[in-house]
């Protein structure tokens, strides 16, 4: 029969200290992986609304800026007042008045000399991407890049131009690869037989190249 008085074995705290640390710190990292990612989205969210609203409420005069009556500064009051600006250009620029005004004023930036080829570009750009018909920037595939047996996710564009095809057999695609900025990448030109089309969708695979592959989508077993 063991006697009550008799010290406990002494390996026995040192493990009991050990399994309450590890609970603990399964307990704070399960906290930090639940409020981080919400905490960091509210965040960048405050952010780009507070910018958003100095660079808009800084161009209202005072007089017809609505924070002026308010005890207190209303947030997303600019990114309200930019939203019905633009519905409003776009609704005049759609009428036959606005359509004047808009090729009167392509007509001034055209004998620009530099301003005209950006603006020509950006334009093309926006219609490109904004068109309900284009099929740019709506297909990933992996493509063998910066050399052969190693591969990168890419975005399709579209047909290369007639005068890259030209001195090419073969038919050549545009393909934007995006890195890990979000903001920069590289563009080359790729047969369709060169490419591997994937079923993850453009948000999969952007979230996937910023996140250095950490983040990856759900496949099907």
């Amino acid at each position: 029969m063991t006697d009550p008085a008799a010290p406990s074995p002494p390996g026995r705290p040192l493990s009991l200290r050990r399994s309450l640390a590890a609970r603990l710190r399964n307990y704070f990292l399960a906290g930090l992986l639940f409020t981080a990612p919400i905490s960091i989205t509210l965040y960048v969210a405050w952010l780009v609304v507070d910018y958003i609203d100095t660079l808009v409420t800084g161009l209202i005069p005072p007089a017809y800026n609505p924070n002026t009556y308010l005890p207190f500064d209303m947030p997303g009051i600019g990114i309200i007042i930019l939203v019905v600006a633009l519905t409003l250009i776009g609704f005049l620029t759609a009428n036959f008045l606005g359509r004047m005004m808009s090729r009167l004023g392509e007509a001034i930036v055209a004998r620009l000399p530099v301003i005209r080829s950006f603006y020509s570009a950006i334009k093309q750009i926006f219609e490109t991407v904004f068109s309900k018909q284009t099929q740019s920037f709506r297909e990933v595939v992996l493509v063998e890049y910066p050399r052969r047996e190693m591969w990168a996710l890419g975005l399709v564009i579209g047909k290369t131009a007639p005068e890259v095809q030209a001195p090419v057999t073969d038919e050549l695609f545009s393909v934007f690869i995006p890195t890990m900025s979000f903001t920069s990448g590289y563009l080359v030109f790729v047969p369709r037989k060169d490419m591997r089309t994937l079923e993850m969708s453009v948000e999969e695979c952007l979230k996937m190249v910023v996140s250095g592959g950490i983040v990856t989508p759900p496949t099907e077993k």
